[in-house]
């Protein structure tokens, strides 16, 4: 994950603070020390660095920090606040119309992921109860044209194209139709080049034009480190960016241009990419990002990927189900099919505060996921209704149909049977209240049950 690396070293840095009690302004000098040549690691600008550091050591060496009880925690507080400054302080949202439709302009750099994220964009305000209409402006690169039409397909949203015609021609059109059928965003997928020239920024000038779009957001990658910081600039020179959408801030980058991004142009990063998949997309806010990066956890975000996937009804059926004793095997393999579209384990662990260092050494199994549906799949349904039926030949016959050992279906009843005897415990009357208490106690267990170390499966529900 992005700022892996940043975040171990302020941990570390921190740690040595809090082991000194008492701190002299030498203690801070020594820790703002590190903390620099942990933002420079990162990749994050110098220039943004050396301002970054100057802020926090003048609040640092303060009679409020120096004099506190707890100094090491108010330095602590001292940098989450100047990060959350860094990145923007509150997230930004989309430009709205007034009158629709919204145009949203997309741009950037082959291989940045602009198609792709074009759809994703589609797809989180079609969630957010929006129209939108993919507009295909791309008619350089091979095969852009049917790429945006599968995505937008997967995305449940209509792609307008006209073939490979001026695309300038196309913009227009695409806004026509907008107007038209009734779409109130309009997402206009951009020619991208393997460098920044001149056609480029005129063909992109003369969408701009036509279309007057409301948000002209640049998509970077975030693997690209200072050179993301570079494009971004060079686009807003030329046209005028708006926003910045971060691609590819899943991978083992080191971080800096989400960082650096918005002290270097201005502009606000909007969104992000974290993974593959469509739903693998978010709104950016800077404090919870700086909450992830100083080890804090990001309980909020985990709180809306759960929404996502499980509407109250959902889950007010599923407490209905533990209360009168009817959840079976079916219910827990609904339960994991829904986590998994919340990303992957480890992603969602990085969310739970204090979980952060611990999965630095553990090996989550990704794959037990897979095992647990081989296992359940490989039950007759009356085994599923009814785990308790499940004898020795029947173990032996489900770890053969599921390529498991006998051990894995022992694990996977055992761990059955303790999940439903803990949430006995808090359903009954006032049942809402002990769900919530019983889905905490569910999140504060044991890493070897997230598939760790010792395997097992994810607390549901």
């Amino acid at each position: 994950m992005a700022f892996e690396g940043l975040s171990d070293k302020l941990n570390n840095v921190f740690k040595k603070l809090k082991s000194k009690g008492k701190l002299t302004e030498n203690d801070v000098n020594e820790a703002m020390r590190e903390v620099r040549l942990a933002l420079l690691e990162a990749d994050v600008s110098y220039k943004v660095v050396k301002d970054f550091v100057a802020k926090v050591k003048e609040r640092a060496v303060g009679k409020e920090v120096l004099e506190s009880l707890t100094p090491a925690q108010q330095v602590i507080k001292i940098v989450n606040e100047e990060l959350c400054s860094l990145m923007g302080n509150s997230n930004s949202h989309i430009n709205y119309a007034s009158k629709p439709p919204t145009v949203i302009m997309m741009c950037g750099l082959q291989g940045s992921g602009k198609t792709t994220h074009a759809a994703k964009l589609a797809k989180l305000l079609k969630k957010e109860g929006h129209r939108p209409l993919l507009a295909a402006c791309d008619i350089y690169r091979p095969a852009a044209i049917n790429q945006l039409q599968v995505v937008g397909e997967k995305a449940e949203v209509k792609v307008f194209e006209m073939g490979q015609i001026n695309p300038v021609i196309i913009a227009k059109q695409a806004l026509a139709y907008a107007k038209d059928y009734g779409h109130d965003i309009l997402i206009i997928d951009t020619a991208g080049r393997l460098h920044i020239d001149t056609e480029l920024m005129d063909e992109l000038k003369e969408i701009k034009k036509v279309t007057e779009p409301n948000e002209i957001m640049l998509v970077v990658d975030a693997m690209t480190g200072q050179d993301a910081v570079n494009v971004a600039k060079a686009f807003d020179e030329a046209v005028g960016i708006t926003s910045v959408l971060m691609s590819k801030l899943d991978s083992d980058t080191r971080g800096g241009a989400a960082l650096s991004v918005l002290a270097v142009t201005g502009k606000p990063i909007k969104y992000v990419g974290m993974g593959e998949k469509l739903d693998d997309f978010e709104a950016f806010h800077p404090e919870r990002m700086a909450s992830r990066i100083l080890g804090m956890g990001d309980v909020l975000t985990l709180i809306e990927k759960a929404e996502t996937v499980m509407n109250e009804k959902e889950a007010e059926k599923v407490a209905k189900k533990f209360k009168e004793n009817k959840f079976d095997m079916d219910d827990l393999l609904a339960q994991i099919k829904q986590i998994q579209k919340m990303g992957s384990m480890k992603s969602i662990l990085s969310m739970l505060p204090g979980v952060g260092d611990k999965l630095k050494d553990t090996d989550v199994d990704e794959k037990q996921f897979t095992r647990i549906e081989a296992m359940i799949s490989s039950m007759t349904k009356a085994e599923r209704a009814k785990p308790s039926i499940i004898n020795p030949s029947r173990k032996r016959r489900i770890a053969a149909g599921s390529g498991t050992k006998v051990e894995d279906v022992n694990r996977l009843l055992k761990q059955f049977e303790q999940m439903q005897q803990m949430m006995k415990q808090f359903t009954g009357k006032g049942n809402k209240m002990n769900m919530r208490r019983a889905r905490k106690q569910l999140a504060g267990m044991n890493l070897d049950q997230f598939g760790g170390k010792g395997g097992g499966f994810p607390p549901m529900g």
